[in-house]
């Protein structure tokens, strides 16, 4: 007694003999004639190094500036980085400059307007905006009547590399409860004001 292989491996057999038939004059194609482009990897960047730097920015503008400080500065009412002309500062005063940013800090705690204040200023340089207006208010809500804000946010200011100047807006644009702020470029170039 023989015994028959099964009907579908005869029949894989045919298939695949017939396939190798049809074939047989094919000839390969080529390889593309293409470049396979993957992108550079990003540059590793330096997380711990940047957070540890804004910790010691966030605790050195928690700390008021001394009295010494705002004397340098000229008066409490405004301040002009060392080696910017005081052509500056007047200009500003005198309303020279556009106004090209506005935050409003009503409402906001000490901390929560510390960050608003931090995220204006790096938002604007990254605009190119050269000259803004903070709204810090007058204080007339806080116990005493002191306007807590009013001297934190001149105190942060003064600690920024990146402020020039800044003076009280005039009483049509907020008098003492707003700030016009004079930022530097970010190429470090100086431009007359806008008129």
């Amino acid at each position: 007694m023989s015994t028959l292989p099964p009907d579908d491996a005869t029949d894989a057999d045919d298939a695949r003999q017939a396939w190798l038939d049809a074939i047989r004059d094919a000839t390969p194609l080529l390889p593309p004639n293409r470049v396979s482009f993957e992108p550079p990897k990003p540059r590793p960047r330096p997380r711990q190094r940047e957070l540890d730097e804004r910790a010691v920015i966030r605790e050195a503008m928690q700390t008021p500036l001394d009295s010494d400080e705002w004397f340098d500065a000229g008066s409490a009412d405004a301040f002009l980085r060392n080696g910017v002309s005081r052509m500056t500062l007047r200009d500003l005063r005198r309303g020279r400059w556009a106004i090209q940013g506005h935050l409003d800090l009503h409402g906001y705690t000490r901390h929560e307007a510390q960050e608003e204040v931090e995220r204006f200023i790096d938002s604007a340089l990254g605009a190119g905006q050269r000259c803004i207006r903070i709204v810090h208010g007058r204080g007339l809500g806080s116990p005493g009547r002191e306007g807590v804000l009013r001297t934190l946010v001149k105190s942060w200011l003064a600690r920024r590399r990146d402020v020039l100047a800044f003076c009280h807006a005039p009483p049509r644009d907020g008098g003492e409860g707003a700030l016009w702020i004079l930022l530097r470029t970010q190429r470090n170039d100086s431009r007359s004001p806008a008129r």
